[in-house]
């Protein structure tokens, strides 16, 4: 892609109402546009951002048995009271509607109930069970205050997936494969040395729960971690009755205290929506069972800004290679026509190869070339100059972002 031919432009400054780090250097760089408070649009960098991390998700679900589907925004009421969570009272952040004709609707924020009420037309057998099945999708949670920009906002894309078991120890099963999958997904995504599986407080189906805690200055919760176990627990759930529970002495860790952020959690759901809407199988006997069931949700607007926060410097974003915009910002340094001929000649070849590459050919000086690169945080960044022509035709210098460093090479050696 050209950069002069982007229809986004970068910004000096971050807009005066918006605190989160994430949001101000997204904003500033071009990859979202905020429409009102915990609503942003994403441009194009940030789609192709958005959709690489996407991808990976994808990946890693698929491996294990995911089946990808697509379920509805719009929520039907009797559903919900079924589960008795229609009420405001027990559920307070909705974005309700009504229709023409009176019939009260919702904006989904989860989607226990209405794929529950799917499998019913589905699942009669145990020959059918078990089914992994997740969406991405958009959700709506009416938040008091939105904050923290795109990691906590009002309309934001979520990775949602539920697991349909023939029983308990088939689920628990399935649930400890998917602590192993999450930690994939957030070393793919470049994070995940800094997160940490995380205990905490169960819900009505467990003792305990599981959530997956990025450390980062601007996170909500505090966690209690060891570096060398990989053990970690919620400050607010710290007891000695917890790392007792798991097999763990207490005293044998160096625990350190840390801000992060939640990027994932897994529960464990039992039968309460199988019995509340009646989904049964049966067993091998021929006796009617309920479905045991889980959910394990990612939100990837809050992993986007999770990466910006965690991996950022003053300079502005160091994506991840993974899930950069582009594998190669390309740089040329001259105005001279001969530099800039072989600037254009070593785009082409780049866009032969398929390898993506972002290439400003804009008339500005070089300063606001770098800190464009800089602020944008493509992790390799490509320069053509008259330093570079004078080593031959296909010569260029390679700049990594994170740490500055350079090497030299020619464009004919760059693969896939």
């Amino acid at each position: 892609m050209l950069l002069s031919q982007l229809f986004t432009k970068t910004r000096k400054e971050a807009l005066k109402d918006e605190v989160a780090k994430n949001a101000q250097l997204l904003i500033r760089a071009g990859f979202i546009h905020k429409e009102m408070a915990g609503v942003y649009a994403y441009l194009p960098l940030g789609l192709r951002v958005l959709s690489k991390i996407e991808n990976i998700i994808r990946e890693e679900l698929n491996s294990v048995g995911g089946q990808e589907m697509l379920m509805t925004a719009l929520q039907k009421k009797e559903l919900w009271e079924k589960t008795n969570r229609w009420d405001d009272k027990v559920v307070d952040d909705w974005f309700k509607t009504t229709l023409k004709n009176g019939t009260e609707l919702r904006l989904a924020f989860t989607h226990e109930e209405p794929l529950t009420n799917i499998m019913t037309n589905f699942v009669s057998s145990y020959k059918d069970l078990p089914i992994y099945a997740y969406q991405f999708q958009t959700k709506f949670r009416n938040e008091l205050r939105a904050k923290s920009g795109i990691m906590r906002g009002r309309e934001f894309l979520m990775k949602d997936l539920y697991d349909f078991s023939r029983s308990k120890e088939e689920h628990e099963k399935f649930y400890e494969k998917m602590k192993e999958v999450y930690m994939t997904i957030f070393k793919r995504l470049g994070i995940g040395d800094q997160t940490y599986l995380t205990m905490s407080s169960g819900g009505s189906f467990s003792k305990y729960s599981f959530e997956f805690q990025t450390i980062t200055d601007a996170g909500e919760d505090t966690i209690l971690y060891d570096e060398k176990t990989g053990v970690a627990v919620n400050k607010d759930d710290d007891s000695e009755d917890i790392f007792a529970d798991f097999g763990i002495d207490r005293s044998s860790l160096d625990l350190k205290e840390a801000r992060s952020v939640e990027v994932g959690d897994i529960y464990s759901l039992g039968e309460k929506y199988s019995k509340a809407l009646g989904l049964t199988y049966k067993n091998e006997d021929g006796k009617e069972q309920y479905v045991y069931m889980g959910s394990y949700g990612l939100g990837l607007g809050r992993l986007m800004g999770t990466i910006v926060e965690a991996l950022s410097d003053e300079k502005g974003i160091v994506w991840p290679g993974s899930v950069a915009p582009f594998t190669y910002h390309l740089l040329c340094l001259s105005k001279e026509s001969r530099i800039k001929n072989q600037a254009d000649k070593i785009y082409d070849q780049l866009r032969g190869k398929n390898i993506e590459v972002l290439y400003d050919d804009r008339d500005v000086s070089v300063g606001v070339k770098f800190a464009d690169a800089d602020l944008i945080g493509i992790p390799k960044q490509m320069i053509v100059s008259e330093k570079t022509l004078e080593k031959g035709t296909e010569a260029i210098e390679i700049k990594n972002r994170k740490d500055g460093t350079t090497t030299q090479g020619n464009v004919g050696d760059i693969e896939l």
